[in-house]
């Protein structure tokens, strides 16, 4: 299985050490093809590849490629909606992991999607019974 793992970061790397859980995480359940996004000398700055084209290409073909795609959407990114986008509109399974709190507020296009799988959730313990919930649904036969 392969696996699209999408979070910010020219958005913002708050959450960059939470991303490497979950990346960590879901590489129980198969290949993570975006590994560099839990990278924590990967700054704002988003200089993983010589240029822009570049990234939005290679980015863009790993999304192809993938089963699914785990979003951690708490920190805003036009990027992380973009490749929702792509993935719904691809037809693919898109899980997004949001962490509701004061100031923050979910976009609609997301919250309002009903081929996103959306769901709340305060620690990285509950993510992870989330994720596995979801890959046993969807994935895992029994």
């Amino acid at each position: 299985m392969k696996i699209y793992f999408a979070g910010s970061i020219r958005g913002g790397r708050n959450d960059a050490s939470l991303y490497r859980e979950i990346i960590d995480f879901l590489r129980n359940f198969g290949e993570v093809l975006t590994e560099h996004i839990g990278d924590l000398n990967l700054t704002e700055i988003g200089d993983d590849g010589p240029d822009d084209r570049f990234i939005h290409d290679r980015d863009l073909e790993w999304l192809q490629s993938a089963d699914v795609l785990v979003a951690e959407v708490t920190q805003v990114s036009m990027g992380v909606g973009y490749e929702i986008g792509r993935a719904v509109e691809s037809g693919k399974k898109v899980l997004c992991l949001f962490r509701p709190g004061e100031n923050r507020k979910l976009s609609a296009m997301i919250a309002g999607c009903s081929k996103i799988d959306l769901v709340k959730y305060q620690s990285f313990s509950e993510a992870k019974t989330i994720i596995t919930d979801y890959f046993k649904r969807n994935f895992i036969s029994s």
